[in-house]
């Protein structure tokens, strides 16, 4: 048996997690979608759930800390639109969602209201 073969085993077993780890989450970010983004960047918190659920056919995202619009996949609108429809909050529309970006767009893999 070759000298590297147990060393090689123990680095596979140890970089196996590493695709999970490779998620980013915002924490308490603005809901938007994406007709409004322009519109409400400078006062997110005034964007009600009536505008979001009415133009909710751009699609939705966040207002990063930064002031970048990060945009969903479908997964990520397809649950911000259900949690918008079972939402009693009229404006405020804070998340906290994890997923992985990639460029402006974030393959969500949670969303939460705050």
């Amino acid at each position: 048996m070759h000298r590297a073969f147990p060393f090689t085993i123990v680095a596979a077993l140890v970089l196996l997690p590493l695709p999970a780890l490779a998620g980013e989450t915002w924490t308490n970010v603005s809901l938007i979608d994406s007709a409004c983004q322009l519109k409400v960047k400078d006062a997110p918190d005034t964007h009600t759930r009536e505008c979001a659920l009415q133009c909710a056919g751009g699609g939705y995202g966040i207002l990063a800390a930064d002031g970048t619009y990060l945009r969903f996949d479908k997964a990520g609108n397809d649950k911000a639109l259900a949690m918008l429809r079972a939402s009693k909050t009229r404006d405020h529309l804070r998340v906290n969602v994890s997923g992985e970006r990639k460029g402006t767009t974030i393959a969500v893999a949670s969303l939460e209201a705050r």
